[in-house]
């Protein structure tokens, strides 16, 4: 671990230019970047935090042939997207970029470049799959089949999403083209490797005996595992029609793989917002007083702490990371968050329905952060965390705060009496929290940080409450003075500690308490005086509003919308039956009838016994619906009887013929009935 860094480079995982930001993004990644960037910046540090859209590569490709567009016409669209949610968001990036931008180009070009001339690549013709109808080799995505390891059929050729396997797509067993649905064939392809077993002894002297006690648990164990499983050349090129060209020779039609062109799109990112500063690039690359930190989700740690550290040692004149304190994943509502199944909160929808509130968002992300396990987000959990963490207790202090400063001194900060030991024990105890939150996000651990800045809100409401200079004020207004002084300062240091994590809410604050310069928290740790007396503050506002069960309500409803419209659409028809003869279906006998009557079974949770009048007689059926149906909705409803099934005798009641049903998307039983008005009862179904 780098001890006392002259600067810091900050990167977050480039988003994929397939579809916009949902929030297992935001809480895996871009939050905890923010909060760590924002953080640094306020203690003066050289910082500099760089991002940009990931637009190369196979998931580019299949959103365009699925939309029936170009892939620029689709990284266009969703790079602004995915840019105007950041912004909006408040993720405060210093450089935000593209890989399909030039100075990307050049500088993945460039890099390839080197690693070839010095010889670091092999050059080998291997078999892969190809498909003959499309006419074209076929990446990984672009196939899929069952993984040889733990059967799940829809494994891509990269990779099983159900087990976690890394696979080559030679390795499926049946495997299919994504594009024509054809088996494809083996043919011969020429391609490039980074040969990652040459590199064993550098990782595991840089990681698994110098950052075994830095990096997180989560993050170690799986680079252990990828390198114990044993290292393998890995390619570096495709043959693919969309991304950078491999500059070399014999190389025409093939494309710099995504992985290889994507994390050097960090170091593009940082040429560009060199470029347009002013400044140079190279120390936040290549000078070893510089502190990289890689943000990512679980996804890819293998990328951004074996792969690309063996790119960058090959290279020879970068930096490696210092930590790369990737996260879980963050599933909802009890499910696995999925762009394909349209199973997410999207960031730009949220924004929309929920105007001003992005640090509700923030902070029940960063309060529920998957950081050493899966968690699930739940809307009711994030209503709660905002009635009963940000309105109750952050927001209801700084209120009680300024609301009795207005009213009992025009809104300046009075001037204290002499401090009594609970005064004097609650600014020392507000004193001693930037050092606790700083050392906690020294250390990634974001969540547990949220919940130190939060404890100082708590030291303020708990001071009111005890203090209780509401009621004071008759006896002994010189004694509110100085209670409403302390609050105060509470009330101003909160306003630096909560910029991290809330920056929306912090901008509001110091506008309310009208306090001009940011203060530094090391201001707050030496100073108790941090607003002074004959300070103007500002009328009150409120923080943070309520919000209510119907919010919530629609939101649950939207998912389930998209649960039932993913079962539609994924649902499989049974197979047909044997095939039968004419004969076989004109033996039955379909009528039009009406239910009359309908009760439930005594002792029976299934079954209704229904009077049902088949225009040839009234006849009793007992059918097992009763778990769908209420007995008092269904009379009157208009059924298909099958009237000449053998009588069967159900729990001592005869049953003499069958309602005809079928599911809906949803699973729920539906009548398959007649639905042209004038057909009576009786009419027989051919």
């Amino acid at each position: 671990m780098l001890q006392n860094p002259e600067r810091y480079t900050i990167t977050a995982a480039l988003p994929y230019t397939n579809g916009p930001i949902h929030i297992g993004h935001l809480a895996g990644v871009y939050v905890p970047a923010d909060i760590y960037s924002r953080y640094l910046r306020l203690q003066g540090r050289d910082v500099l935090f760089v991002c940009g859209s990931d637009e190369h590569g196979v998931a580019i490709s299949m959103k365009a042939k699925k939309e029936g567009i170009t892939p620029q016409e689709v990284i266009d669209k969703y790079d602004g997207i995915i840019r105007k949610s950041f912004s909006d968001f408040g993720i405060a990036f210093d450089n935000y970029s593209r890989t399909s931008a030039k100075i990307h180009h050049e500088t993945a070009s460039e890099f390839f470049k080197k690693l070839y001339e010095k010889g670091d690549f092999i050059e080998e013709v291997t078999e892969q799959l190809y498909d003959a109808k499309a006419d074209q080799f076929l990446a990984d995505r672009f196939v899929i089949g069952t993984c040889p390891k733990c059967g799940n059929e829809e494994a891509y050729g990269d990779q099983c999403e159900k087990c976690g396997s890394t696979l080559n797509a030679t390795d499926l067993i049946n495997p299919k083209s994504t594009i024509t649905g054809e088996t494809p064939i083996l043919k011969s392809t020429k391609h490039w490797f980074l040969p990652l077993d040459r590199y064993d002894a550098f990782l595991r002297e840089w990681i698994l005996e110098g950052h075994k006690n830095d990096w997180k648990p989560n993050v170690y164990g799986q680079v252990k595992s990828w390198i114990d499983g044993g290292l393998e050349p890995r390619a570096v090129t495709r043959d693919l029609d969309w991304g950078i060209d491999v500059p070399v020779e014999g190389a025409e039609g093939k494309k710099l793989y995504v992985w290889f062109d994507a994390p050097i799109g960090y170091i593009s990112s940082t040429k560009e917002w060199a470029a347009r500063e002013g400044k140079d690039w190279t120390p936040y690359w290549k000078d070893e007083k510089t502190k990289l930190v890689h943000f990512i989700g679980k996804d890819n740690i293998v990328f951004h702490c074996v792969i690309f550290p063996a790119m960058l040692k090959a290279e020879g004149s970068y930096i490696l990371p210092d930590n790369v304190p990737a996260n879980e994943f963050l599933n909802l509502e009890g499910n696995k968050l999925s762009t394909s199944k349209n199973w997410a909160v999207w960031l730009h929808e949220y924004l929309e329905e929920f105007p001003n509130q992005q640090d509700v968002l923030r902070y029940a992300l960063t309060s529920n952060a998957p950081e050493t396990k899966d968690n699930d987000f739940t809307w009711k959990d994030f209503q709660a965390r905002n009635n009963n963490e940000l309105v109750a207790i952050f927001g209801n202090f700084i209120n009680r705060v300024v609301v009795l400063t207005n009213k009992y001194y025009n809104g300046i900060v009075p001037t204290p009496n002499e401090l009594s030991e609970v005064d004097e024990q609650t600014l020392a105890e507000l004193q001693a929290y930037p050092a606790v939150i700083s050392s906690s996000l020294e250390r990634y651990r974001f969540r547990e940080a949220l919940g130190e800045m939060m404890n100082a809100a708590r030291l303020g409401n708990k001071y009111l409450a005890d203090e209780e200079p509401w009621k004071v004020i008759k006896d002994n207004p010189e004694r509110v003075q100085t209670q409403m002084y302390v609050a105060l300062q509470i009330a101003a240091a909160l306003s630096s500690l909560c910029e991290p994590f809330l920056p929306f809410t912090a901008t509001k604050l110091t506008r309310i308490l009208k306090i001009e310069d940011k203060l530094d928290w090391s201001t707050i740790t030496e100073t108790s005086d941090l607003m002074p007396a004959g300070h103007q503050i500002g009328e009150a506002e409120l923080l943070f509003s309520k919000i209510e069960d119907e919010e919530i309500q629609k939101q649950i409803d939207k998912l389930e919308a998209t649960k039932t419209a993913n079962i539609a659409e994924n649902k499989k028809a049974e197979p047909q039956k044997d095939l039968i003869q004419f004969e076989d279906f004109a033996k039955m006998d379909l009528r039009v009838g009406t239910i009359l009557e309908a009760e439930k079974m005594p002792k029976a949770n299934k079954l209704l016994i229904l009077k049902v009048d088949t225009g040839i007689d009234v006849r009793t059926i007992v059918s097992g619906i009763a778990e769908s149906f209420k007995p008092e909705d269904i009379i009157g409803k208009r059924v298909t009887v099958l009237v000449n099934l053998a009588p069967r005798a159900l729990r001592g009641v005869e049953s003499q013929g069958m309602i005809l049903m079928t599911n809906n998307a949803e699973g729920k039983l539906v009548f398959v009935n007649p639905d042209t008005e004038g057909v009576g009862n009786g009419e027989t179904i051919n």
